[in-house]
């Protein structure tokens, strides 16, 4: 074992029952009791109403799933004391934009769900300094984005604890605006319309989640649009499940990906919801989805829901070894080969936000290999450009990637310019570019960044056949550890692209701390016309359990892809 290995709380938990499920919850709520949540906390910034407020969802779905947890007086006593404006820890009104809108929708979760528990504790002031401090939002500025949610909850807890700063009228432009936002097949983007960002927050961070929980929780009131959620979300697991792997990774991409426990929240929302399941899908498969990610869902069903009496099952099979193009969120899923990835292109952050380029603009994403984002604004080991053609205009001073895509469309399960996997050569997938340029460029097109230690812990070295290492052979470089196997080629004739393994600089890649990433190196000299590369990238993953992709991989290695005629017509 290494010397920096640590266990946690959790590591002894299987957590296979509703009962471990809450043991886990409970060990992820007890260590916040030493430090008070705020309500205790003297800030003029939304960071410790956060750190407060986050906690909730899985609180209050706790205790509404008919558990318990005696710290809850923490929370009683900070709604008291950070919505009472004369307390010295009260959180400060609501702003228009404000962060404090975020934290709205876990409380308005919490008084609809876990109202005994919540606000019947609340002495008479304190339920109107809450429902005054809660409702101070309706008439505020918000992002014309999923922040619309925030306020939709934050109404529907005022109402369900008969409170007069409820806003039927508001919550209901709300969600009337918020379905403008639906573009069909399950999915919404994350804004209006020319937004072509859909990822995690269009799903199980917000949009999708949100749907289900009001599905459920408002079913009464608003039975129609119920409905239309439950029927987006039957329709839009066809597609989520494609994001998990076998071991119940979910593939990397986007942005906020700290929020770890939110990535598979979708599946749990499911079973809150009560949503009849299409096949393949079965309550066993949704709970193996569910709890193989080792996330807590957010929404737990009673323990008389099949979900907790299904046995877990494994991932659907005949959803195993298969190449789906997703035509809404721009992407092409596919596990072909036991590698669990997609291929993507065309979506982008509709803001400004930090490393997009990394988060949104890559070739593909990996849920083994992941992808990596840059330490730094200059070298090229510092961008970590792995699944990307960077290419430099100052002889490799500066780097420069893809950020935003002017066109992109699926031709025949296919992106224009690039190829998935086929059965003929299930490892890897195809890259075609065209470069064009009046001036003098370096080129370097990463393929999927590696753990890059050996055995013993030091840096990957030179090695020959299925041996861990790392391998650079004219156009071609690859690199072999216990995560697996990673390689790129060029396919055509071109002997000035030349393969290197190089390694990236510390803490680049998502998944790893250090990093070897198979690269090609190339020089554009200006005013020759069409360039084309023809790039192979090659990706199998260890499987859990075991140290080093199976043995025969070489084998796999050996088995280029062949441009497909339609392509190479173009190239000609």
């Amino acid at each position: 074992m290494s010397f920096f290995a640590y266990t946690t709380p959790f590591a002894s938990n299987p957590v296979q029952t509703k009962a471990e499920v809450a043991q886990y919850l409970v060990g992820l709520l007890d260590p916040l009791a030493p430090t008070p949540p705020p309500g205790v906390l003297v800030s003029t910034s939304a960071s410790p109403l956060e750190g407060f407020s986050r906690p909730i969802w899985g609180l209050a779905s706790l205790l509404a799933g008919g558990g318990s947890y005696p710290g809850v007086e923490r929370w009683v006593r900070g709604f008291a004391n950070g919505t009472d404006p004369d307390h010295e820890e009260f959180w400060g009104n609501m702003r228009s934009k404000d962060q404090r809108m975020v934290e709205c929708s876990a409380i308005g979760f919490a008084l609809a769900v876990a109202r005994e528990h919540i606000w019947d504790p609340l002495p008479d002031e304190g339920k109107r300094h809450l429902e005054e401090w809660l409702g101070g939002m309706n008439d505020k500025e918000m992002p014309n984005t999923n922040w619309l949610w925030f306020r939709v909850f934050a109404n529907l807890g005022l109402s369900k604890v008969g409170s007069p700063r409820f806003d039927a009228k508001r919550m209901k432009a709300d969600l009337d605006h918020l379905d403008t936002f639906y573009i069909g097949e399950g999915w919404s983007r994350d804004g209006p319309e020319g937004v072509v960002q859909l990822d995690y927050y269009s799903s199980s961070f917000a949009i999708q989640y949100a749907q289900l929980v009001y599905s459920k929780l408002a079913q009464n009131e608003d039975p129609e649009r119920c409905e239309e959620f439950r029927n987006r979300a039957r329709k839009f697991a066809f597609d989520f499940v494609r994001y998990f792997d076998e071991e119940g990774r979910g593939i990397p991409f986007g942005r906020s990906l700290t929020y770890r426990a939110a990535m598979s929240s979708f599946w749990g929302a499911l079973a809150f919801a009560d949503v009849d399941l299409p096949a393949p899908l079965t309550w066993g498969v949704v709970k193996g989805l569910q709890l193989r990610n080792l996330l807590l869902h957010r929404a737990l069903p009673p323990e008389s829901h099949p979900f907790w009496a299904s046995p877990e099952e494994p991932y659907p099979a005949a959803l195993l070894n298969t190449v789906q193009p997703l035509y809404k969120p721009l992407h092409i899923a596919t596990n072909l080969g036991g590698h669990t990835y997609v291929l993507s292109s065309g979506q982008q952050c509709s803001y400004p936000v930090k490393q997009s380029a990394a988060k949104y603009g890559k070739f593909a994403y990996s849920s083994a290999f992941g992808y990596s984002v840059p330490v730094g604004a200059l070298t090229l080991e510092e961008h970590g450009a792995d699944s990307a053609l960077a290419l430099s205009a100052d002889g490799g001073e500066t780097w420069k990637l893809r950020r935003e895509t002017k066109q992109a469309r699926i031709e025949h399960g296919r992106w224009l310019r690039s190829i998935p996997p086929t059965p003929d050569a299930p490892l890897w997938h195809l890259r075609v570019h065209r470069i064009r340029t009046a001036r003098a460029l370096l080129s370097a097109e990463g393929g999927w960044a590696i753990y890059g230690q050996g055995t013993d812990d030091r840096a990957l070295e030179p090695a020959a056949g299925e041996a861990f290492g790392t391998l650079e052979s004219g156009s071609a470089a690859r690199a072999a550890s216990k995560a697996g196997v990673s390689g790129i080629v060029e396919l055509r004739e071109r002997p000035s692209r030349k393969g290197r393994a190089m390694r990236t600089d510390a803490n680049t890649n998502l998944m790893v701390p250090r990093a070897v990433m198979p690269t090609l190196m190339d020089e554009h000299e200006p005013g020759l016309g069409d360039v084309w590369l023809a790039t192979a990238v090659f990706g199998l993953p260890s499987v859990a359990g075991q140290e080093g992709a199976a043995p025969g991989w070489e084998a796999e290695w050996n088995k280029r892809p062949v441009i497909p005629e339609a392509i190479a017509s173009l190239m000609a």
